[in-house]
């Protein structure tokens, strides 16, 4: 996906070694010289482009999808699609400072490592986009800490409302899933496997409701 400096290097170098090989075994020896002086070296340098290389996440989208990106996104979220659909070099992970950042890798541990953007309509017409990561060394309560939720909302810009969902705890899988619109800590509904700013989970008005005439009912007796 998109374009890779490690695989044109490597091309350059094989094939510049391939044909000193060729000219040294047709006689060409001036030119099989230069192909070995230059070719080498050229061929070592992408072969350690392409083991530092990360690849870019996919992006989950539709039409839809990507008009509300182009209409909602805050500058952040363009920054961070901009630099994870891209190959990079010498990384530990797409978002690596970030992630240092927010407290999501831990001491002596690997980095969780993204596999995935998906870009969906919320209601109202908000822009949904969920980072999905693989995590297997830092455990989903760290993701999922009320405190850290609230800084992914500041961190990735202001405007959004973010919620941790676990994917899969065998894959080690977890999403953190950036809303755009006003503020609603404390709104919101209830999902399995789901964190949000408000807390645990958020409650929908309902719940709400009825817990506050349980507790009505708690004082009066």
């Amino acid at each position: 996906r998109g374009f890779s400096l490690a695989n044109l290097v490597l091309i350059l170098g094989i094939s510049i070694t391939g044909i000193s090989f060729y000219s040294y075994f047709t006689n060409q020896n001036s030119i099989s010289s230069l192909g070995f002086v230059y070719g080498l070296p050229i061929f070592l340098g992408g072969f350690a482009l392409k083991y530092a290389e990360i690849l870019p996440v996919e992006v989950e989208t539709s039409p839809e999808a990507d008009a509300i990106f182009e209409e909602k996104a805050t500058p952040i979220l363009r920054k961070v699609k901009e630099d994870v659909t891209r190959h990079r070099y010498g990384d530990d992970a797409h978002l690596d400072v970030a992630l240092e950042k927010l407290d999501l890798v831990m001491p002596g541990k690997g980095f969780p490592q993204m596999l995935k953007i998906t870009q969906t309509k919320e209601k109202g017409g908000e822009l949904g986009f969920t980072m999905l990561f693989q995590s297997k060394d830092t455990p989903y309560k760290v993701w999922a800490d009320p405190a850290r939720v609230r800084r992914y909302e500041t961190f990735f810009g202001g405007g959004v409302n973010a919620e941790v969902v676990k994917v899969s705890k065998e894959e080690r899988l977890v999403a953190i899933k950036l809303v755009t619109g006003e503020s609603n800590k404390g709104k919101g509904v209830v999902e399995q496997d789901a964190v949000t700013a408000g807390g645990a989970v958020k409650m929908s008005g309902d719940a709400k409701e009825d817990a506050a005439k349980e507790e009505k009912r708690e004082m009066e007796v």
